[in-house]
């Protein structure tokens, strides 16, 4: 398995709310996280970061290796994060409001496990099709699903960037849990909306199914988000779980 990430603060913010990161286990079991925080000041950025950062270093002290233990482990560990974040920001005035999107991977033995609250968004790619695997928690996409509008008029949406579900807002937590079979050659995209809201899907096929390196890709997914005006964070995480090694000159491992 090889994972390439990066993330950018974009051309419009001060700060980057975004706050990604992969962890191993010791079953050698890999959990993806990636982050979009929310809130004003810092609150955003401390929200992510503490998300990410709690889950991976609990994931590293696991043994899990299958996915329906591992399934059960991130409903858990998750609404665990959510009640951390709500206390946090109960107990401290200049963290109210705080919240975060959360999207993760978690890759083991069997196959792997999606994990999803927010829009921040998890792509498959196989055979040179993508396929959006999350369902964004958003105003919007609970308007398009009750046909009140199309999909085109939902990319200029005044209130796009509406959450129906994150982190940190309330106690109970619905969380999106779904298992997958690994299939041969396939790569799996995770990203926030600062790339979702700039660059279009096909758009991102092309750059996946071309010739560069996973790190290059990535790169060029970042690059074309701040072309287009990078009017938020954006933060790219490319997993591919092949097992081949291809050395370490496209920074993943």
């Amino acid at each position: 398995m090889r994972v390439a990430l990066e993330s950018d603060v974009g051309m419009r913010r001060k700060n980057n709310q975004d706050f990604a990161g992969y962890f191993n286990n010791h079953s050698e079991c890999t959990l993806s996280i990636l982050c979009d925080g929310m809130g004003g000041h810092q609150a955003g950025d401390v929200a992510s970061e503490m998300v990410v950062s709690h889950l991976g270093h609990a994931w590293s002290e696991t043994h899990l290796s299958q996915t329906e233990e591992a399934k059960e482990w991130l409903k858990s560990a998750i609404d665990r994060e959510n009640k951390r974040l709500v206390e946090k920001a109960e107990q401290f005035p200049d963290l109210e409001g705080m919240g975060t999107t959360l999207v993760a991977v978690a890759a083991v033995k069997d196959g792997f496990v999606v994990a999803n609250i927010g829009d921040s968004r998890a792509y498959r790619l196989t055979n040179g099709e993508i396929e959006q695997m999350t369902e964004d928690h958003s105003l919007v996409q609970e308007l398009i699903k009750s046909g009140e509008i199309s999909f085109e008029e939902a990319e200029n949406h005044p209130r796009k960037n509406v959450l129906t579900r994150s982190l940190g807002v309330l106690e109970e937590l619905d969380i999106d849990l779904t298992t997958y079979l690994y299939q041969q050659g396939e790569f799996i995209l995770l990203c926030s909306d600062g790339l979702t809201n700039m660059v279009k899907n096909e758009e991102i096929k092309e750059i996946l199914t071309g010739t560069a390196t996973l790190k290059e890709k990535v790169s060029y997914l970042v690059s074309l988000a701040n072309e287009r005006g990078g009017l938020d964070n954006i933060t790219v995480m490319l997993i591919d779980f092949d097992k081949r090694k291809e050395g370490k000159e496209d920074g993943s491992w």
